[in-house]
């Protein structure tokens, strides 16, 4: 498997004959540019994991392509007039002989004031595992974990605790677009996890790691 980071959580993952891209949102452009996608993956409808206006471009770029999302995210799609597949909790499809499972329903809670909406994280291929905003248990065993590292929603403290229950072979910090400084919150994960038995590699912006 290669993945490759194009920023925040919008990743291009290679497996087998498979070209998967997750959450276009709109801290990142390199998704504009990318070509030969399967499949488009999206956790959440927040603007950071969703911006329509890259998502209709890659749809252009990739017209064989095809979204798969919750029905949270499908009803805004489908008021745009764009296709979707449902893919939510409890729910699994094969594309190009690789299995994508989806698991969890509920975005991590940000403050009363702020509307909750539907994420789901999704398995690939059994091995790689992207949560979405949530620091959800898929109770199955996780080779590599995309790991959430700043946000409204979560502590530093909290991703190390996350990152320790699921027990991956080896992760990489998403959900980082936001940062003045970036790099800050690795920091600690990288000095925590190694000794813990959990791999802790930091990406590169566009150039695939393998695994």
């Amino acid at each position: 498997m290669k993945i490759a980071k194009l920023g925040h959580c919008c990743l291009v993952i290679e497996q087998g004959g498979l070209r998967i891209l997750t959450d276009p949102g709109d801290y990142t452009t390199a998704q504009t540019g990318v070509r030969n996608i399967d499949a488009v993956l999206i956790t959440h409808e927040h603007g950071d994991h969703l911006h329509l206006a890259s998502l209709k471009i890659v749809l252009a770029n990739n017209p064989g392509a095809r979204v798969y999302t919750n029905s949270g995210v499908g009803e805004i799609l489908k008021s745009e007039g764009l296709q979707y597949e449902l893919l939510e909790d409890g729910q699994s499809a094969v594309i190009k002989g690789v299995t994508i499972e989806a698991h969890g329903a509920q975005h991590a809670p940000i403050h009363p004031s702020v509307k909750e909406v539907v994420n789901t994280g999704y398995l690939i291929a059994g091995r790689f595992f992207h949560p979405g905003d949530a620091f959800y248990n898929p109770d199955r065993p996780i080779e590599i974990l995309a790991l959430p590292v700043s946000a409204p929603w979560l502590k530093i403290a909290e991703a190390l605790e996350y990152a320790q229950v699921i027990k991956p072979k080896v992760c990489f910090p998403v959900h980082d677009g936001a940062l003045k400084i970036f790099g800050a919150p690795h920091k600690l994960p990288a000095a925590v996890l190694p000794p813990l038995g959990i791999g802790f590699k930091i990406p590169e912006l566009g150039v695939a790691m393998e695994f």
